[in-house]
């Protein structure tokens, strides 16, 4: 997904160790493609109360039904320990053989240039998973023999989709005799009028990926296609002193200085901004799709959601890519348990969860709620509206990117400084990849 957190190197070390003591025996009894494999071995990040870790918890039951003589060894790993060093975890002999990882090319597309994911084109075309994921979500399943997302072989397969809207607390706009906004106009208003009122009407985070989002938001909102392929797929050079990210910056900036956002959030990550939205303090967050399923379980006030108002281009793409490390022992098995995730009524699970299926029945999504979050994400979708994450380009740039709007939040640098930091790295990063 388009989350993003940091942890040390040495508790993932700490992790593996723990992996170490507790996957006795491993799979070593299993074949060169693991078809007598007797151990999967699975790692995922999702909570147990999302709609991903729903219905992964049934299609592991529905794996051990349908396999009798393996035995599943699922691990529930942080994000940060996977997204911070998932190239030493899945190199060494005590990685799984199959996990979640994150899609992009500073993610997947960077493991499989380095030959540590399997190559799953022969399995996607013979089981049709291509013929179940639209070519728009099969773009950050494939990756070229340099790490770029879009075409090549497939190295991954997503079975959600995700992407970035405006969740509202129904109960303070009403409370605060303030319109729901249709508009961008609408929306300033509304921020004006809680502000006013002495509430800061969006929660944000510095410290982790939110601000880098938000930015990439606005800045979507001057952007078109042409903008996204050079952004992300290398098209064509980017200048970061013009519009769109220069537009991005200075209204980021803007709102912080009106009040919309608040200055100590610089510090704040994205679980304070979370949870500040559940506790029913925050009128507002801009985030994504994958915390749906969890306002849904945990949220007690009347709540709902927008898309960006304006935007036809919005943060979001496929869900996280299910991929198959190159030293899995139980590839067989592997593929097996993907097909499973695709099938509808692991998809309708998601769906009826508060999540984003790519290839479920519509009828079989009952809530209201939840058939509008699908509904909206097939509006971008269809429109060709997803435009990825801003710190994908380039290994390493997420770090970049919060670093420079923690400085824009905290106001020890401004709009042009921060496009200045962040724009070196994202063209020294191309330039490795491409040469050019």
């Amino acid at each position: 997904m388009g989350r993003f957190r940091k942890l040390g190197v040495a508790v993932a070390l700490a992790a593996i160790t723990a992996t170490t003591l507790t996957a006795c025996g491993g799979n070593d009894e299993g074949g060169g493609d693991g078809s007598d494999a007797k151990v999967l071995k699975l790692w995922h990040y999702e909570s147990a109360n999302s709609a991903m870790g729903i219905a992964w918890d049934k299609a592991i039951e529905t794996f051990k039904t349908e396999h009798p003589g393996v035995e599943v060894q699922f691990e529930r790993k942080a994000f940060e320990q996977i997204q911070q060093n998932a190239g030493m975890i899945i190199n060494s002999s005590e990685g799984p053989d199959i996990m979640e990882y994150n899609k992009g090319n500073a993610t997947a597309g960077l493991l499989s240039s380095q030959g540590l994911l399997t190559d799953l084109t022969e399995e996607t075309e013979k089981r049709g998973w291509d013929k179940k994921l639209s070519s728009s979500l099969q773009t950050t399943a494939r990756y070229s023999d340099k790490g770029v997302m879009g075409e090549g072989n497939w190295y991954g397969v997503p079975n959600y989709g995700e992407y970035v809207m405006v969740y509202y607390n129904k109960d303070l706009f009403d409370k605060n005799g303030i319109a729901v906004p249709t508009s961008y106009d609408e929306l300033t208003k509304a921020m004006d009028q809680f502000v006013a009122k002495g509430i800061t009407p969006l929660a944000e985070a510095g410290a982790e990926y939110p601000a880098g989002q938000l930015f990439y938001q606005l800045a979507l909102s001057k952007a078109d296609r042409a903008f996204v392929d050079n952004y992300q797929l290398y098209k064509n050079p980017v200048d970061f002193a013009a519009d769109p990210l220069k537009y991005g910056a200075e209204t980021f900036a803007d709102w912080v200085g009106k009040g919309y956002v608040a200055k100590d959030s610089a510090s704040l990550k994205a679980e304070d901004m979370g949870v500040s939205f559940i506790s029913g303090k925050a009128p507002m967050i801009v985030s994504g799709s994958w915390w749906y399923g969890r306002f849904k379980d945990e949220i007690k006030f009347n709540w709902d959601s927008f898309l960006f108002p304006g935007n036809k281009l919005n943060a979001g793409s496929s869900g996280n890519l299910w991929v198959v490390p190159t030293n899995s022992k139980a590839k067989s098995l592997a593929y097996d348990f993907i097909d499973i995730t695709l099938r509808p009524e692991i998809q309708a699970l998601i769906g009826n969860n508060g999540g984003v299926p790519v290839a479920a029945d519509a009828t079989q999504i009952t809530d209201p709620k939840d058939k509008k979050l699908i509904e909206n994400f097939n509006t971008i979708s269809q429109q060709d509206g997803l435009a990825f994450y801003p710190d994908w380009p380039v290994p390493g740039y997420y770090d970049v990117l919060v670093s420079g709007f923690q400085s824009l939040i905290n106001g020890s640098k401004k709009p042009a400084e921060v496009l200045d930091t962040i724009g070196k790295p994202y063209a020294d990063g191309v330039k490795e990849i491409t040469g050019k």
